[in-house]
């Protein structure tokens, strides 16, 4: 199914930061509803702030985030929480939780006071089990899998909470290299198929490279956005590798070692 480019996140005057750091200034960018987008860039550059701001676990010093036109900062937590999934980078230690209730607890929005389940809500909990290939762990308990299998949970509790944006830092850094591939398939599939809104932050390249609709790269304290076309075209990912011992080869999209 196609989608019209509409953004669903828009950044207005955007700026990030800290008290003794800024991060960058005067974002202006658009995410738009049935793209995969890469967010990309050095670290320290914002990469992660930006996704948490999105997801309102952070404030902006400057501009403000709108949803479809309404101003996150006038939303209630339960109309955010209804809207933004965000999967975070931390590591995950859950102990004495079966995998099922971990990624039940992506139902929260949406249960009644005490937090009870409904067939429907059970229904989304095994979707998402299956979506992430984890349907035979559900009765397993947390802190018995490994990094990669508690990162796919992870996934499946924000597939389970149902929302129309998925905001996820580094969510392929525990797993290997098939297992990279596999979750990115899934979350482009659930970008066209479900015309979701899915902005993940990564440092692998070859992935950003070749599986994503639009690519959004921090450098400098300003913001790159367009295609992979539209970046190697313009030298763009060329300045993430300037002053590096690395370079971006445009004819195999991969990075190398800079000769010379």
């Amino acid at each position: 199914m196609e989608y019209e480019r509409i953004n669903t996140v828009q950044l207005h005057s955007l700026t990030l930061g800290y008290r003794d750091r800024l991060l960058f200034e005067g974002a202006e960018i658009g995410f738009g509803w049935g793209e995969f987008t890469a967010l990309i860039g050095r670290n320290g550059t914002g990469k992660s702030t930006l996704l948490r701001t999105i997801a309102a676990l952070a404030r902006p010093l400057g501009g403000y985030i709108t949803v479809e036109g309404r101003r996150l900062d006038a939303m209630t937590r339960r109309e955010i929480a209804e809207l933004i999934s965000f999967v975070s980078t931390d590591e995950v230690r859950v102990e004495n939780l079966k995998v099922s209730d971990v990624v039940g607890l992506g139902r929260a929005p949406y249960t009644n006071w005490v937090g009870s389940l409904t067939e429907r809500d059970r229904a989304q909990v095994e979707r998402a089990l299956r979506l992430v290939g984890m349907e035979s762990f559900s009765g397993k308990s947390m802190d018995t899998l490994s990094d990669g299998e508690r990162q796919r949970v992870m996934i499946a509790r924000a597939l389970a909470q149902d929302t129309p944006i998925i905001l996820l830092d580094e969510p392929t850094a525990f797993l290997d290299l098939p297992n990279k591939y596999e979750i990115c398939l899934l979350l482009r599939e659930l970008a066209h198929k479900e015309g979701k809104c899915i902005v993940f932050s990564t440092h692998d390249m070859s992935i950003a490279l070749e599986m994503c609709d639009t690519i959004a790269m921090i450098e400098g304290g300003r913001f790159y956005y367009g295609t992979t076309e539209m970046l190697i075209a313009d030298g763009t990912l060329d300045r993430l590798f300037a002053d590096t011992a690395l370079a971006f080869d445009p004819a195999t999209r991969n990075v190398r070692l800079r000769h010379g």
